[in-house]
Formats: C-alpha cells, sequence, structure tokens
C-alpha cells in the first residue's frame, strides 16, 4: 500500500513537473507592466510555421497562446477559420486557461461551429467557415490554439502580421516559411526591423521572422491604411498552381499576361448574332458614343451577382453564358463588356482593383494575385481615357465614386500587366452646393425652399434615399437634416447621368420655433443646415494624419425678417486658411434681408503627426463660428 502511495505521489510529481512546463509560463503575472499598457489582451506565444513542400500542397501550422484580460477583450480570443475546396482544416484543437495558467477547459473541431460564408449577393460561393469563441467565467483568462490547415495552391499564400489590432500587445510572435532548396520567391517585409532568420540544407530552405515585446497602441482618428504602419511580410512563390492553372511570374507583366492568356482569352467569344446585334446597335455614332451605348446596353441586359467557387474566384463566366443568362459578377460582367465593345473593334482593358471607400493602391513592387477584390473596365480612347463600372445598373456613364477612385489599379493585357491610376475626385470637384431662401415669423418659425446640388463624390449622398417610395423619402430626410421641428414638402430628387454627373436636390420645409423670442429680441444661428462638428483630441499623437477624401461645401442662405426688427448684432466676416483646407463666412444685412453664406473646403492629403493639434484647432474654431448667432431687436 505504501508503494502504491509512492507511486502514485511519484506520478502526480512528474505529471505537475511536464504541466509545468507547458502552462505555468502563461501565469497572467508574469505579463511585463509595460505590456499591459493600452492592452486588453496579449498575446503571449505565437508560432505560424508555413511548409511550401510543393505548389499543390502548402502546409500552414499554428500555435497561439493569447491572454484576455478583460470582457472588451473576448473577440480576441475567439478563431474563425475560411475552407473551401483548395483550403482543407486538417485538426484544431485548444485550451482554456484560468489567471494563474491551469486548465479549465478543453476543446477540439467537434466544438466549432461549421457555416456558410456566403454572401446575401452571392449566388455560387463554396466558402464556408469554422468559428469559436469560448465562454469567459472570469478574467484573466488564456486560450490556445493548435491548428494544422493545407492548401492546394500556392498562388495565394496568406500574409503574416505581427499584431494586426491596436488593443493587442504581443510578447512573441513568429513566421517560419520553408520551401525547396530551388524554390524561388519573393517576399515583401513592411515594418519589420532586422533580417529573418535563415537556415538551408540539402532538403529545404527556411527564413523565420521574429518580434518580441510589441506594446498595444492607440486607435487614432484620421489614422492612414494600417498597411502603412503595421508589421507584416507577404510572399509570392514564382512558380504556382491554382485549381489545375499553372504559370509563374516575377512581376506585373508577368501576372497580367498569365490572367488574360489563361482566364480571361478563352472566355471573350460571342455568337456571331450576338456580333451583329451590337453592330447594328453602335452603328453610324463616333467612338466614344459606341462605348456609351454598349455600357448602357450592358446595364439594361444584365445584374450584378456574385460568383465565388473554385478558379471562379478569378476567371470570368464566358460572355456568352452572360448573354444567355444576364447576370454575372463583377469578372462576368467586365469580361462580357470588354467582349461586346471589342465585337466593334474598341480596345478596353480588364483591370484589378482594390475597392472600397479607404484608397488602396497597388504595391508598385510587389506583384501578388491577393491585391485586388474587384474589376473595372478601362477604356482608352483617342479623346481620352473612360472608366466603366460595370456592376451597376445605375452608375452613370464614365463615373468610378468613391469606390474605385484615385487609386492604381492592375491592368491584365496580352502584352502583360501594367499598373495604372483611376481618376481623383477633387476637393473641388467633390462640390456640395446648398441654396436657401427662408421667411422667419414673428413667432420665430422658419419656412421656405431649399435647393442643393450634389457632385463629385457628393453625387452619392442621396444613393439610399433616391429609389424609395415618397413616404419613406420624406423620413430618411429627417436623417439628413438633423433639426428639431422641421418637416418637408414638395420634395424632389433628380439626376443626371453623364460623365459629371449631378444630383438635384427641391423641397419646401418648415421649422417650428427654430429663431427664440426674448425680451423683443430674435436670435437666429444662421447657419442652420450645414454645422461641422469637431473632432477628437489626441495627446501625444503618433500616426501621421490622413484625409482620405477631401470636399467643397458652399451654402447660401437669405432670410426674411419680420416687420418691426432690425440689426442688433452679427458675427464678423471670417477668412481661415490652413494646409487642411479653407473657411470662409459672410453675413450681410439690408433692410429686412439677412444674407449668409459660407464655404468650406477640406483638403486630402497626408500630414504629420505633429500637424493634428492644429487641424482639432481649425475645426474647432469652424464648429464655433458655425453655431455663432446673428441678433435682431423689435424697434
Amino acid at each position: 500500500m505504501k508503494l502504491k502511495q509512492t507511486l502514485l505521489l511519484f506520478f502526480f510529481l512528474v505529471g505537475l513537473k511536464g504541466y509545468s512546463q507547458s502552462f505555468f509560463q502563461y501565469d497572467t503575472d508574469k505579463i511585463p507592466t509595460a505590456l499591459k499598457s493600452r492592452a486588453t489582451a496579449v498575446i503571449r506565444d505565437m508560432e505560424t510555421v508555413l511548409d511550401m513542400r510543393s505548389p499543390e500542397n502548402v502546409i500552414m501550422n499554428v500555435r497561439k497562446a493569447v491572454t484576455i484580460l478583460n470582457k472588451n477583450a473576448d473577440q480576441r480570443a475567439a478563431l474563425a477559420i475560411y475552407y473551401n475546396k483548395s483550403t482543407v482544416i486538417k485538426s484544431i484543437k485548444g485550451t482554456v486557461l484560468n489567471a494563474a495558467g491551469s486548465v479549465i477547459g478543453k476543446f477540439t473541431q467537434a466544438n466549432f461551429t461549421d457555416e456558410s460564408a456566403s454572401s446575401d449577393y452571392s449566388l455560387f460561393e463554396d466558402a464556408r467557415i469554422k468559428s469559436y469563441a469560448p465562454t469567459a467565467l472570469s478574467y484573466p483568462y488564456t486560450i490556445i490554439y493548435e491548428y494544422e490547415i493545407r492548401y492546394k495552391q500556392n498562388l495565394i499564400i496568406p500574409d503574416w502580421y505581427a499584431n494586426p489590432y491596436p488593443d493587442l500587445a504581443v510578447e512573441k510572435n513568429s513566421y517560419t516559411f520553408i520551401c525547396k532548396p530551388d524554390d524561388q520567391f519573393r517576399v515583401k517585409s513592411v515594418n519589420f526591423n532586422g533580417k529573418p532568420e535563415e537556415l538551408k540544407t540539402e532538403k529545404s530552405k527556411s527564413l523565420t521572422w521574429k518580434v518580441e515585446q510589441l506594446n498595444a497602441f492607440k486607435k487614432e482618428p484620421y489614422a492612414p491604411d494600417p498597411d502603412s504602419y503595421l508589421t507584416y511580410i507577404k510572399i509570392a512563390p514564382e512558380q504556382f498552381s491554382y485549381y489545375g492553372y499553372k504559370g509563374r511570374y516575377q512581376n506585373w507583366n508577368d501576372l497580367g499576361k498569365w490572367v488574360y492568356d489563361d482566364l480571361i482569352k478563352s472566355r471573350q467569344v460571342l455568337a456571331p448574332e450576338v456580333i451583329a446585334e451590337v453592330k447594328q446597335l453602335v452603328q453610324g455614332l463616333e467612338e466614344k458614343d459606341k462605348v456609351k451605348k454598349i455600357y448602357e446596353y450592358v446595364q439594361k441586359k444584365t445584374r450584378y451577382i456574385s460568383i465565388q467557387v473554385g478558379i471562379g474566384g478569378f476567371q470570368p463566366f464566358p460572355a456568352m453564358e452572360v448573354q444567355r443568362l444576364s447576370y454575372g459578377d463583377c469578372k462576368a460582367l467586365v469580361n462580357y463588356t470588354q467582349s461586346l465593345l471589342k465585337a466593334v473593334d474598341i480596345n478596353s482593358l480588364y483591370c484589378v482593383v482594390n475597392a472600397g471607400s479607404l484608397k488602396k493602391d497597388m504595391s508598385a513592387d510587389f506583384a501578388s494575385m491577393d491585391q485586388g477584390n474587384h474589376i473595372i473596365l478601362c477604356v482608352p480612347l483617342k479623346s481620352d481615357t473612360t472608366w466603366l463600372e460595370c456592376t451597376s445598373q445605375d452608375t452613370p456613364f464614365g463615373y468610378l465614386g468613391t469606390f474605385t477612385d484615385d487609386r492604381t489599379v492592375f491592368a491584365c493585357t496580352a502584352e502583360g500587366g501594367k499598373l495604372l491610376k483611376t481618376p481623383a475626385l477633387t476637393a473641388a470637384a467633390n462640390l456640395l452646393k446648398r441654396n436657401a431662401k427662408l421667411d422667419i415669423s414673428a413667432d420665430g418659425d422658419i419656412n421656405g425652399v431649399l435647393q442643393t446640388e450634389l457632385s463629385g463624390s457628393q453625387f452619392d449622398n442621396y444613393q439610399h434615399i433616391i429609389n424609395e417610395p415618397y413616404s419613406e423619402q420624406l423620413k430618411l430626410l429627417k436623417g439628413e437634416y438633423d433639426i428639431d421641428n422641421i418637416n418637408f414638402s414638395d420634395f424632389k430628387l433628380s439626376q443626371r447621368k453623364d460623365e459629371h454627373p449631378l444630383t438635384t436636390e427641391k423641397m419646401k420645409l418648415t421649422v417650428d420655433k427654430y429663431v427664440p423670442k426674448t425680451q423683443g429680441r430674435l436670435y437666429l444661428i444662421p447657419n442652420i443646415f450645414n454645422q461641422s462638428q469637431t473632432i477628437p483630441e489626441v495627446k501625444n499623437r503618433t500616426l501621421p494624419v490622413y484625409i482620405n477624401r477631401g470636399y467643397t461645401d458652399e451654402d447660401e442662405i437669405s432670410y426674411e425678417l419680420p416687420a418691426g426688427y432690425t440689426l442688433e448684432y452679427k458675427p464678423e466676416n471670417r477668412f481661415i486658411k490652413t494646409p487642411f483646407g479653407t473657411y470662409r463666412i459672410s453675413i450681410e444685412a439690408s433692410g429686412n434681408k439677412l444674407t449668409y453664406k459660407r464655404s468650406l473646403m477640406i483638403n486630402n492629403g497626408n500630414f504629420s503627426a505633429d500637424q493634428y493639434a492644429a487641424m482639432v484647432d481649425f475645426y474647432s474654431t469652424i464648429t464655433s463660428l458655425d453655431r455663432e448667432k446673428v441678433v435682431f431687436k423689435m424697434n
């Protein structure tokens, strides 16, 4: 009996020793105090090993231990893994530890939810997602994930980010890329200090990037694209395979030629009767008018539906399929439009773009297939270059809008790939021009007429309203004009759709009790419609300042005063000019009429971190001036 107890004690101590080596290092008291500053979670140790055994067999193993300091970081404890026919999840397991590093739970792949990752607008998409989020009973706690993924392609190698989230600190994080000794690949290293560790043997070569002691950082307003300041690694193998398609590239020229030759060229065949139809459609028109006619034909005939299955994530539907089905995704609709243009001897360029409200360029010095998410069409004509958004039934001819403006795109041609730049919507062109004539009653009520013209990027301001029923439009206007007691009537929206599109808003309006009346005086804030807001102050700012898109607002409002009142006080006319923009107001009174004019232009661009305080002052000043009152007294 004593021997049995001794053996049990021995095995307990041996187990405790192994247990200690595995998990006690994750005791939350061992996190350096400096790493807890601004952090809601800390990566204690993370290792990512990506082994490219062949173009069709890439294995990624990840082990990640992250400590969740408080409930604000629960999302950092969650894990979501996307998969499809070319991405196989081989294994997942994990362990949950308490603050001292003791095991309080374990889980496997069976504990993950599995659901479709298809978007609402996708007709075909084979992506799925496995996800897991632990239920926390107390804080802090640590979760350890270990998983293995097999990629049956190497055209897209996952990027590695040392720390992608501002509220996350890092004790240790490493990334190792392994391949055969003769494999050629390119590396883009961004904001990584030092050099990777290299190791070569007869059977393999590897590069390892390591980071330690990365502090969490503040999320700052008007920050630039995170890819400009985060640390990350991109890898692109020279020889690749993707869903049975093989190729080789070193630069944008090589990649563009492969895309055109292998994915596009064979998809541009049209039936003779379709070619005859489109030639008849444009007969007698000038070159640019032909393009417009075909673009409008595509808009009327087709609708956008996302299709993301297999090679279909990069390869368009055949043009004849779009002709037959009358739908397609961005790739298919651009390819179809390009095919129609080709039928009437007009050349165009199939362009990959990173679309979104934030402008993102293709990397000029690093070609890779994962930098775009949308396709647009470039039509270089004799007179000018026209850009077409082929997925929208409403977008004006030649107008890209804020989704794809002012950024480099990747054109895929028979001669090879090249980078082009989409047109910029300038601050002066992104114009809101408002004119109102308002009467003030003796009780302080306002009524009158308002007309607003919106162009450039502001053309789209009312897209969420314009196709709604009239009653719904009036409700939505309440959000556009956030003024107490405002009501609208005779509201009308119209649009001129050309290369310089214009949205025009006309209405009648009333605002009850807008002008307070006290002791025989009226107190009017003349800037009723367009009052600026302050921006947050940031002490010890570290990131550069970035204004993504500039704009111009011009307001002119005339007020007719009730009989028996004269001007007692008005603010001075002001003009302010800064690197961030200009601001001008003028207030003129004549008889019983007051005219208020306001112009604000915000410049897009990059500014140093130490200029942010001046930008805060600029906004603070114009916010104050926008709310200044004019005082009228009763005679």
